[in-house]
């Protein structure tokens, strides 16, 4: 796991945007909202050139990665691939990974949250970079540092602490 960063990044990610479900189509302001939520979340990461995919897809696609990848047969919200790679010969931008997320279960969890359909977009989009970064949710130590700094960048982004409700019991 990560230590918590320190320095501020002079150039957020490089994102290439992909939309695979149409269902995506009915909502407004999507990439103004990942651009946003990625570099907030990329700020506190000193690096030179980098670059990211946001893959928004269904709940059934989500479930066939969720299924191959990690051995649950069920749709989750958000799926993160990181890739670790740089360029060869030139310099090239340092390939971040994949953030994968589903409209039906995020749209289903931002409504039983009672949460704005962008506020969540934002909060996995978050969650998913943070896992490109190498943390993780696995241990509770773990989790803790990670949802600190979930509530760190959504503050910074004025999007209340989705864990808030949680934390309440």
């Amino acid at each position: 796991m990560n230590a918590a960063p320190h320095r501020r990044s002079v150039h957020p990610p490089v994102i290439d945007i992909v939309r695979e479900s149409p269902l995506w189509d009915s909502e407004q302001d999507i990439e103004m909202t990942l651009q946003r939520a990625i570099a907030e979340a990329s700020a506190d990461f000193a690096r030179g050139e980098a670059e990211l995919a946001i893959v928004l897809t269904d709940d059934a696609h989500i479930q066939k990665l969720n299924h191959e990848w990690r051995g649950f047969d069920k749709p989750t919200n958000v799926l993160s691939f990181p890739v670790n790679e740089t360029g060869l010969g030139q310099p090239a931008p340092l390939l971040l990974g994949d953030i994968v997320i589903a409209y039906e279960t995020m749209k289903r969890e931002a409504a039983e949250q009672g949460t704005p359909f962008l506020h969540h977009l934002s909060h996995l989009t978050v969650h998913g970079f943070l896992h490109l970064q190498g943390y993780d949710h696995e241990v509770e130590a773990e989790a803790e540092t990670m949802e600190a700094l979930e509530r760190q960048i959504l503050a910074r982004l004025d999007i209340p602490d989705p864990y808030a409700a949680r934390d309440a019991g």
